[in-house]
């Protein structure tokens, strides 16, 4: 089950969204060929990623936007492109695009340091950008928290399209970082899940002016939490069905 897109569409072109997506993929790119090299993509990693440890004893702290451009494989990457496609746009097109810019790039240095915080003796190196994109989604649930979003499932040789709001998804989302967090060892590797929670709690905190500036609870009550313009409109989706076999 996962987010496919949203009926939420922006009224101008995401230049930067692109060219953040652009960059992601590019540096992955860039670097592909020593993805089964254990040593060469270890030093890449000590060189760039997020070393916990490192900002702890007072160094290292550029890692905090390096790593943001940095992944750990093809999927890592494909979902993480997947949300900034989704929800990047509107995000972008209510902030400006210098302003999203600089609001993506300081989610990603929050999710960061929110790593940092709770595990300070980490020496795992953290790759990724989706403590930005967390950021993003924050913003995204405070200001369209009943926008569309379509969740593919899939189950086994069927699948359905359900759109469902934005808050339920963006909030059970959030809630299961925070508990992947409590039993996550910060010894071994995986999934960041204090950094994915640091950065969606920045990005609301962030994107708090521009709700202000909309009229805060006042503009919820206008739309109420709907996106102010009208939705976008896709084909239906049949379901995947089995063949049916006529008994005689």
């Amino acid at each position: 089950m996962f987010p496919i897109r949203d009926h939420n569409p922006s009224g101008r072109v995401p230049y930067v969204t692109y060219v953040l997506m652009a960059l992601n993929v590019g540096i992955f790119l860039s670097y592909v060929p020593i993805l089964n090299d254990d040593r060469a993509l270890y030093a890449l990693y000590n060189a760039y990623a997020l070393v916990p440890v490192r900002v702890s004893d007072g160094y290292g702290f550029e890692g905090l936007f390096t790593s943001q451009f940095l992944h750990g494989g093809w999927m890592h990457l494909a979902g993480n492109m997947l949300f900034l496609w989704i929800y990047g746009d509107n995000i972008e097109e209510e902030m400006g695009h210098f302003a999203y810019l600089a609001f993506y790039l300081a989610a990603g240095v929050a999710a960061g340091l929110t790593q940092v915080a709770f595990e300070p003796s980490s020496a795992v190196p953290m790759v990724g950008a989706s403590g930005a994109i967390a950021g993003v989604m924050g913003a995204y649930l405070l200001l369209f928290p009943k926008a569309k979003v379509d969740i593919l499932i899939i189950f086994v040789v069927f699948f359905r399209i359900f759109p469902i709001p934005a808050w339920i998804i963006l909030i059970l989302w959030f809630g299961m970082q925070f508990v992947g967090g409590i039993g996550a060892d910060p010894n071994t590797g995986g999934t960041a899940f204090w950094a994915h929670a640091g950065g969606f709690v920045a990005g609301i905190l962030g994107a708090l002016p521009v709700w202000l500036k909309r009229g805060g609870v006042a503009f919820w009550n206008r739309t109420d939490g709907h996106p102010p313009h009208p939705e976008a409109k896709y084909p239906q989706i049949n379901n995947s069905r089995i063949p049916k076999v006529r008994r005689r």
